[in-house]
């Protein structure tokens, strides 16, 4: 199995990205404020891939979707589905089982928006990722940058397996792709998904890794 790879904490490969985190690291010099590594077992079945960190959210804890709202239902939803051990509470007293946890981008983005450049750039630690984890079988994917991260990762086109909620594409043998809409507040709020939706789909993820 080839060495894990993973960026170092003040990884400077993207420059808009480490001048955003320079600006924050004056502005909230308690926060992480640097690249974001993935949280969960390596021989987890099921990989949870989001966008980026958010600002107040893994940018100041350190640890993907802990501390904002889209990680409440993520880890709240994954504790019901038998993925945590320990009760969910920002982080605290918990830990996964079978599941882990990283983002498409490692450092938070202004307004959350990463370029196509910054994707590229972290895809190597994407790949190292999925090499190194040996009983993957899901990739479930929050919202459509993250869908066609996957994608492109496999090197798969993505006018041929489009997004939508629920979908499921072969990544390659033995490796699925598992779709749902970002479980961010704002989808939430505008009722785009609800907790139902997300519980569904990560249960159709469940249920694939387990054939």
């Amino acid at each position: 199995m080839p060495e894990l790879i993973e960026p170092e904490k003040h990884c400077n490969t993207c420059p808009r990205l480490t001048t955003f985190r320079q600006e924050n690291r004056e502005l909230y010099p308690d926060y992480h404020n640097g690249a974001v590594n993935n949280i969960g077992p390596m021989d987890a079945e099921i990989m949870i891939l989001g966008l980026a960190p958010g600002l107040q959210g893994a940018n100041k804890s350190g640890k993907p979707f802990i501390g904002d709202q889209s990680g409440d239902l993520l880890y709240a939803t994954l504790s019901k589905l038998g993925y945590t051990n320990g009760e969910f509470h920002n982080g605290n007293a918990f830990t996964l089982n079978r599941a882990l946890v990283t983002n498409a981008v490692r450092c938070v983005p202004p307004q959350n928006k990463p370029t196509a450049a910054e994707i590229n750039n972290c895809r190597p630690y994407l790949l190292s990722l999925i090499d190194n984890m040996p009983k993957l079988k899901v990739i479930f994917a929050l919202g459509k940058v993250a869908h066609d991260t996957a994608l492109r990762t496999f090197g798969l086109q993505v006018s041929a397996h489009k997004f939508m909620h629920g979908c499921e594409y072969n990544l390659r043998e033995g490796l699925w792709l598992v779709s749902s809409y970002h479980c961010s507040r704002y989808n939430l709020n505008t009722k785009v998904l609800t907790e139902e939706m997300f519980l569904s789909a990560l249960n159709q993820a469940q249920k694939l890794s387990t054939q």
